[in-house]
C-alpha cells in the first residue's frame, strides 16, 4: 500500500478496511446459507425431473409446502444472531493477514493526551513507525470453512445433480420448474412434450452404422435394403388417434407401445419421400435416396499357369465390392467335355469383410484326374447381397506328375483318356486286361495285380457313373505305388499306423483311471501297437530289397545288419505294449518319440545313398573340415588349460615371495595380509620356454586355420565369420605369448573357434542338406571340445552315427574305400558313471568357495559345462 502523505494513507486503509469487511461477510454469510442452497437445490433436482407434476394435486401442495418450511427454518436458524463486521474487526484482520504486531492502525487513531512538545514529536515519530509497518497491509483469502458444515461434500452431488437435471429437462425445463410451483388442482393432466424420433438401420452385410435422421425433416441417401424406423411419443393425450406413416404406396399406421407411444418400420429398396402425419397435421417429412448394391467385379491379375516350382497351378486373382467381399472360389471346366461338372476351388479371402483384395492361389491338382488336359478357369466373387461377380474365362494346361515306370505311364494315360470320354468302358476294360496277363512288367507284385483286376470289374459290373471317378482314383493309386516302388507303399502303411498309435494313446490319456473303458482302451493300444510292428517290418523289408536291388554291384547285402534295426525296434515295440498294458500312457508315448527318430534317421539315411557321388564327395568334405574345427578347438582348449595353470603357478610363486619378504620385517605378523597380484620382472626359464613353445603351436594353429578357411571357401563358397574371428585372436594371443597375459585372447579364439563350426554345421545344412549328425547347430558351445570324451559330439560321434552304419545296420566305407571308421557309441559303465559325478560334486564344491582367483572359478565354471 502506497499513498502521497497521511490523506492518501486514510484512504488506502478505508479501501482495505473495507474488502476486509466484505471478506468477513463472505465467511459468516456462506456457511449459513449452504443450507439454503441445499435445500432449494434439491427441490430445483426434483423440478427438473418433472417429479412433482407427476404427483397428485395434494401431495404436490404438500412438497410444496414442506420444502418451504425447510427453506424457512434453515434460514432462521443459519442467519440467527448474525451482524455484518464492524470497523474494528476489519482492522483487526488486516492486522492479523499482514503479520503486523502492537495494533499499529489504533496508533493512527489515537492522540496523546498533552501539549508538551517534546512529547508530541515522540508521538509523531511513533506514528510514523507505525504508518510504516502499515504501507504493505494485505486482506487474504477469504476461509468461510464449508468443509467442516459438509465433510462428506453433498455440495458436489448436489451440483452434479443438478447438471443431470438439466441435461435430462432439456428444453423442457422452464415449462418443468414451472409446473413445479403450480399443483394442477383443476383441468386435465399436462400433456407430455412430442418427442419424434427416426433412424435408418443400413444391412447387416455392410457394416455401416445407423443412420440417424432429424426430426424436422430432410433429405439422407442410405445403402439398398436398409430399414426405416420411427418412433414418436407424448403430444396428444390419450385416446387420441395413432400417427400413420405416409409413404407412395400407401398409408402404415403405426403400432401402439403404450398409450401414448408409438412405432413404424418399412424397407427401403428404393427413392421414396416419407411424412408423419397425426390427426391431419404433417409432423415431419424426409427425401431418401438409396444407393443400389453393385455386384463385386472379379479377374485374373494374371493369366493362370503352373508355378515356377513344384506342381501347383497359379492362380493370381483380384476382386473388390462396395460393401465388402463375402466369398471367393474358383471354377475349372473341362474344354474337351463342357458338360462335365466343374471342379470348384475355394479360395481364401483376407480377415474381414475387405472392400478390395488381390491374391495369388497355388493349388496342387497333379492328382486330379484332369491333370495334363486343358481346362477353362473362371473366378466367381460374391458380396453379403448374394450378388455375384464372374471373371472372363482363362485357359490353360493343368499341370501333372511325370511318371518313369512303364505300367504307371500306361495308367496314367487310361486315366486321362476316361477323364474325356468316361462312357467307353470297353477299351479301358481290354486295357487292363493286358496289363493284368504281363506281370512281369509290374514285377509280379500282388497289390498291382489285385488292383488292376479290381478296376476292371468296377468297370464291367458297376454302372453307376461314379464308378468311374473311383476307378481313377485306384488307378492313380496303383500308379503311384509303381513309381515310389513298395518301400513308398510301406512308408504310407507306417505313417498310417504311427498317427492310429498317437490318436489311440490320446484318447486313453482322456479316460479316468476308474472308467471302465480303461480294459478296451488298452486291447486298442496292443492292437495299434501290433500294426505298427507290422508295418514297420514290411517297410525294413521293402527297403532292404530295394537296396540290394540298387546296390548289389557296389555293397554286398548283409541280411544279419538289418535285424539288428529290427531286433531294436522290435524291443521298444514290446516296451509300449508293456507300458500300454500297465496304463502307463507316458512311457508308451516316450517309446514312440525315440522309435519316430529311429524312422527318421532311417529315412535320412536313404536320402544320403540317393544323392550323387559328387555331391556325396562334397558332402563329406565338409564332414572332415568340420572334424578339423573340433580338433582345433581341443587344441585351443589345451593352450588355454595351460595358461591357466601357469598363472596359478606364477600367483603362487609371487605369494611365496611375499611371505618371504614379510617374514623378514620387522614387526611381522601373522597370518599375513593377502598379496597383490603385481606382476615380477623376472620369469623362471621353464615357465619361458613354455610360453615359447606355446607360442609356436599357436602360430602353427592360426596357418591351420587359415588353410582350412580357404578350403572351405573353395568347397561352399563363403567363409564364416566367426573363424575369422577365431584368426584374430589367435594373432594377438601369439603376442601376448611372448610377454603377458593370453588368457583372453585364447578364450575369444576359442570361443570364435566354437561359434565358427555352428556356422560351418549351418552352411552345411544349407547346402548338403546335412542332419546335425555332422555338427549340433542349437547345442552347447562346449560339447564340441567333447570329441574325445565317450559319446561326445565331436567328430567319430558324427561319423560313428551317420557314416559307421548305413540305417540298416551295415558297415560302409569312407571316401578312399579303404578304412572302417564306424564305431558304434560305447555307453559308461556304472563305475565310470560314479567317478563322474564325483568330479561334478568336487568342482561345485570347489566353485562355491568364490574367495578363489576369478581366473581359476572361470575355469572350473568352463569344466562344468562340459558335463
Amino acid at each position: 500500500m502506497s499513498g502521497g502523505g497521511p490523506a492518501g494513507l486514510a484512504a488506502a486503509l478505508r479501501r482495505r478496511r473495507r474488502l476486509a469487511r466484505l471478506a468477513l461477510a463472505w465467511e459468516g454469510v456462506w456457511p449459513r446459507a449452504w443450507p439454503v442452497l441445499g435445500i432449494a437445490g434439491l427441490f430445483g433436482i426434483l423440478a427438473l425431473l418433472d417429479v412433482p407434476a407427476l404427483l397428485p394435486p395434494r401431495l404436490h401442495l404438500l412438497l410444496l409446502l414442506g420444502f418451504a418450511a425447510a427453506l424457512g427454518y434453515a434460514a432462521w436458524r443459519g442467519f440467527r444472531g448474525f451482524a455484518l463486521p464492524g470497523a474494528a474487526v476489519a482492522e483487526r484482520r488486516l492486522e492479523r493477514a499482514s503479520g503486523l504486531r502492537h495494533r499499529p492502525l489504533a496508533a493512527l487513531a489515537d492522540h496523546p493526551a498533552g501539549d508538551d512538545p517534546a512529547a508530541l514529536a515522540l508521538w509523531q515519530v511513533h506514528q510514523q513507525r507505525a504508518a510504516a509497518q502499515i504501507r504493505q497491509l494485505k486482506v487474504g483469502t477469504p476461509h468461510p470453512g464449508l468443509p467442516a458444515r459438509d465433510p462428506v461434500a453433498l455440495r458436489g452431488a448436489l451440483a452434479l445433480g443438478l447438471v443431470a437435471a438439466l441435461v435430462i429437462a432439456g428444453a423442457e425445463a422452464p415449462e418443468r420448474l414451472r409446473r413445479a410451483f403450480s399443483p394442477a388442482f383443476a383441468g386435465p393432466a399436462p400433456v407430455p412434450a412430442l418427442r419424434l424420433e427416426a433412424w435408418v438401420t443400413p444391412p447387416g452385410y455392410t457394416g455401416a452404422a445407423p443412420v440417424f435422421l432429424d426430426a424436422a425433416g430432410g433429405s439422407a441417401t442410405v445403402p439398398a435394403g436398409s430399414r426405416l424406423q420411427v418412433s414418436l411419443s407424448g403430444g396428444s393425450p390419450a385416446g387420441g388417434s395413432a400417427p400413420e406413416l405416409v409413404t407412395p404406396e400407401g398409408t402404415t399406421a403405426f403400432r401402439a407401445l403404450d398409450g401414448s407411444s408409438f412405432t413404424a418400420e418399412t424397407a427401403l429398396n428404393q427413392g421414396v419421400r416419407l411424412a408423419v402425419r397425426r390427426d391431419g397435421a404433417e409432423l415431419a417429412q424426409w427425401s431418401l435416396a438409396v444407393q443400389a448394391d453393385a455386384p463385386p467385379s472379379v479377374e485374373f491379375a494374371e493369366p493362370p499357369a503352373r508355378a515356377a516350382r513344384g506342381l501347383a497351378t497359379r492362380l493370381p486373382w483380384q476382386a473388390e465390392d462396395d460393401w465388402g467381399l463375402a466369398t471367393l472360389r474358383a471354377e475349372l471346366l473341362l474344354v474337351a467335355r463342357p458338360d462335365a461338372p466343374a471342379m470348384v476351388l475355394e479360395l481364401p479371402l483376407p480377415g474381414g469383410r475387405p472392400k478390395q483384395a488381390r491374391g495369388n492361389a497355388q493349388p496342387d491338382l497333379s492328382a486330379h484326374p484332369w491333370a495334363g488336359l486343358e481346362v477353362e478357369a473362371r473366378l466367381f466373387a460374391r458380396d453379403g447381397a448374394e450378388q455375384e461377380g464372374r471373371s472372363e474365362p482363362a485357359r490353360l494346361v493343368l499341370p501333372e506328375r511325370s511318371f518313369n515306370h512303364a505300367v504307371a505311364k500306361r495308367l496314367i494315360a487310361l486315366r486321362k483318356r476316361l477323364s474325356l470320354e468316361p462312357g467307353q468302358r470297353g477299351p479301358a476294360r481290354r486295357e487292363l486286361e493286358a496289363l493284368a496277363a504281363a506281370p512281369d512288367a509290374f514285377e509280379h507284385d500282388t497289390a498291382t495285380y489285385l488292383a488292376l483286376r479290381i478296376a476292371r470289374s468296377r468297370l464291367v459290373f458297376d454302372r453307376k457313373p461314379e464308378a468311374v471317378a473311383e476307378v481313377q482314383e485306384l488307378l492313380w493309386e496303383t500308379a503311384l505305388a509303381l513309381e515310389e516302388g513298395r518301400d513308398g507303399r510301406t512308408l504310407r502303411a507306417l505313417q498310417q499306423a504311427r498317427e492310429a498309435l498317437r490318436q489311440a494313446l490320446d484318447q486313453a490319456e482322456q479316460l479316468p483311471r476308474d472308467d471302465p473303458a480303461q480294459a478296451e482302451q488298452r486291447a486298442e493300444l496292443e492292437r495299434r501297437i501290433q500294426e505298427l510292428r507290422d508295418a514297420i517290418r514290411q517297410h525294413l523289408e521293402a527297403l532292404a530289397e530295394r537296396l540290394q536291388r540298387e546296390n548289389a554291384e557296389a555293397i554286398p547285402f548283409d541280411p544279419q545288419s538289418r535285424l539288428m534295426d529290427q531286433r531294436e525296434m522290435d524291443r521298444r515295440t514290446r516296451r509300449m505294449e508293456e507300458a500300454a498294458r500297465e496304463g502307463r500312457t507316458e512311457d508308451a508315448r516316450r517309446e514312440l518319440a525315440e522309435l519316430e527318430e529311429m524312422l527318421k534317421a532311417l529315412e535320412e539315411g536313404r536320402a544320403q545313398r540317393a544323392e550323387s557321388p559328387e555331391r556325396r564327395q562334397r558332402r563329406e568334405r565338409g564332414q572332415q573340415q568340420m572334424g578339423v574345427v573340433q580338433d582345433m578347438v581341443k587344441r585351443q582348449s589345451e593352450m588355454l588349460d595351460r595358461s591357466h595353470q601357469r598363472a596359478e603357478e606364477e600367483e603362487r610363486d609371487r605369494a611365496q615371495r611375499s611371505r618371504q619378504q614379510r617374514q623378514q620385517m620387522p614387526g611381522f605378523r601373522w597370518p599375513p595380509e593377502p598379496p597383490q597380484a603385481q606382476p615380477q620382472p623376472g620369469q623362471s626359464p621353464e615357465a619361458q620356454a613354455e610360453r615359447d613353445q606355446d607360442g609356436r603351436r599357436q602360430r602353427a594353429l592360426r596357418r591351420a586355420l587359415g588353410e582350412l578357411m580357404q578350403q572351405f571357401g573353395d568347397l561352399t563358397g563363403e567363409v564364416p565369420e566367426g573363424l575369422g574371428r577365431a584368426d584374430q585372436a589367435m594373432r594377438e594371443a601369439q603376442e601376448h605369448l611372448r610377454n603377458g597375459d593370453a588368457r583372453d585372447a585364447q578364450q575369444r579364439a576359442l570361443r570364435a573357434l566354437q561359434e565358427g563350426g555352428r556356422q560351418m554345421a549351418q552352411s552345411m545344412q544349407r547346402q548338403f542338406g546335412q542332419g546335425q549328425q555332422d555338427g549340433e547347430e542349437d547345442g552347447d558351445p562346449q560339447d564340441m571340445a567333447g570329441d574325445q570324451q565317450p559319446g561326445g559330439n565331436g567328430q567319430d560321434q558324427a561319423q560313428g552315427q551317420g557314416e559307421g552304419r548305413d540305417p540298416l545296420g551295415r558297415r560302409s566305407r569312407d571316401v578312399s574305400g579303404t578304412a572302417d571308421n564306424g564305431a558304434d557309441t560305447r555307453v559308461p559303465d556304472e563305475a565310470e558313471m560314479l567317478r563322474t559325478r564325483q568330479l561334478q560334486e568336487e568342482l561345485r564344491r570347489r566353485g562355491g568357495e568364490r574367495e578363489r582367483p576369478a581366473e581359476e572359478l572361470e575355469y572350473i565354471d568352463r569344466l562344468l559345462k562340459r558335463f
